[in-house]
C-alpha cells in the first residue's frame, strides 16, 4: 500500500490528488469574486438580502441570488425566511462558512502584505516579456 509522501515544508502531496475534481470545484466556487465578498459581509452577523446587496457593491440581484444559492448548497450559508410583512430572508454563515472565513481573511492579509512586491514583479515581468 502506497503511503503519501511528505513534501518539503510538511505538505502532503497525496492530499492534492485525492478528490482532485471536488477540490477544484470547491476552489472555483469559493474563489470567485462574489462568494468572497458575501462571505466577508456575513462575517460578524446575519444579514438580509437587500442589506447584503447594498454592502456588496455593484452586484446584481440575480448574481447575489445565484451566489447565495451556491454557498447555501455547499453548506457555507444558511437561509432563513421570516414571516414578516414584507417577507424577509436572512443569511448567515454556518460553522463551515466561519471556518472558511478565517482562510479568506488570512488570504486577504497575505495579499495586502505582499501587494507591493507583486506589483513590482508584474512590472518587471511585463517590461521583459511584453
Amino acid at each position: 500500500m502506497a503511503h503519501p509522501t511528505m513534501e518539503p515544508g510538511g505538505t502532503d502531496s497525496a492530499l492534492c490528488e485525492q478528490g482532485r475534481d471536488l477540490t477544484r470545484n470547491v476552489l472555483e466556487r469559493i474563489g470567485d469574486k462574489w462568494s468572497v465578498v458575501v462571505i466577508c459581509k456575513l462575517a460578524d452577523t446575519t444579514r438580509g438580502f437587500n442589506e447584503l446587496r447594498r454592502l456588496s457593491g455593484p452586484i446584481t440581484q440575480r448574481m447575489l441570488s445565484a451566489t447565495l444559492r451556491r454557498l447555501e448548497r455547499d453548506g457555507l450559508v444558511t437561509r432563513t425566511v421570516l414571516n414578516t410583512k414584507p417577507p424577509r430572508v436572512d443569511y448567515a454563515l454556518t460553522s463551515r462558512g466561519l471556518s472558511l472565513l478565517e482562510i479568506v481573511q488570512a488570504l486577504a492579509r497575505w495579499a495586502e502584505e505582499n501587494a507591493g512586491g507583486i506589483l513590482d514583479s508584474r512590472t518587471t515581468f511585463d517590461a521583459e516579456h511584453l
